[in-house]
């Protein structure tokens, strides 16, 4: 894998993430405004947006387990950033719906 395939590979973890953010991140406001089935939708779309990323990044895992030279450079390390704080928002945010539903 060249560095340009690596980086566009890495985009698309990016890109992923990003976009499960902000899904998770609009889920968190319409558990505050109490629209709790949309909230739950929100993260569910958020959650196949992280699988998407995370496929990506088992390819990469692979790719280098069967001995791809593959490009780590600070454009994965951000994507793989991306990825693993996506992951945690995902799991905070679903606590918080279930707090904003009980009112606390």
């Amino acid at each position: 894998m060249n560095r340009e395939e690596s980086q566009i590979v890495t985009i698309e973890i990016v890109a992923y993430s990003g976009d499960a953010r902000s899904k998770l991140l609009t889920a968190l406001n319409k558990a505050k405004d109490g629209e709790f089935d949309k909230a739950y939708e929100l993260v569910e779309e958020a959650n196949e947006l992280i699988l998407k990323a995370h496929q990506v990044q088992t390819d990469l895992i692979t790719a280098d387990a069967n001995g791809e030279d593959v490009n780590v450079d600070v454009l994965m390390v951000h994507g793989q950033d991306h990825l693993m704080t996506c992951i945690l928002l995902k799991d905070l945010t679903k606590h918080l719906i279930e707090l904003y539903k009980k009112g606390v």
